[in-house]
């Protein structure tokens, strides 16, 4: 079955640097599209970043330049580097995947900024 499961989330100061991952299993990683959102405490949730199987990125105007999607095929494993921190990036970061009809979702990770 789809697994994504993420991590690298924590407490970081303002200006600070985190690199988030999403373990994927259950499908082909290298040819699906992947993307990040975020969710943030009484906030509907907002579209990051997402990427092409073929490595093309696309941001979010909040987040480019700031933040970088990656990802490592034969690792099956996807990345966040997010840096330059604002506390209006705390959020629940989750990765997900369009496979067919259906939208999978990892269960996410608490990144949270303040100093």
């Amino acid at each position: 079955q789809v697994q994504l499961v993420e991590s690298g989330g924590g407490l970081v100061q303002p200006g600070g640097s985190l690199r988030l991952s999403c373990a994927a299993s259950g499908f082909t990683f290298s040819s699906s599209a992947m993307a990040w959102y975020r969710q943030a405490p009484g906030k509907q949730r907002e579209w990051v970043a997402d990427i092409s199987s073929g490595g093309t990125t696309y941001y979010a105007p909040s987040v480019k330049g700031r933040f970088t999607i990656s990802r490592d095929n034969p690792k099956n494993t996807l990345f966040l580097q997010i840096n330059t921190l604002k506390p209006e990036d705390t959020a629940v970061y989750t990765c997900t995947v369009a496979l067919g009809l259906r939208q999978y979702w990892g269960q996410g990770t608490q990144v949270t900024v303040s100093s």
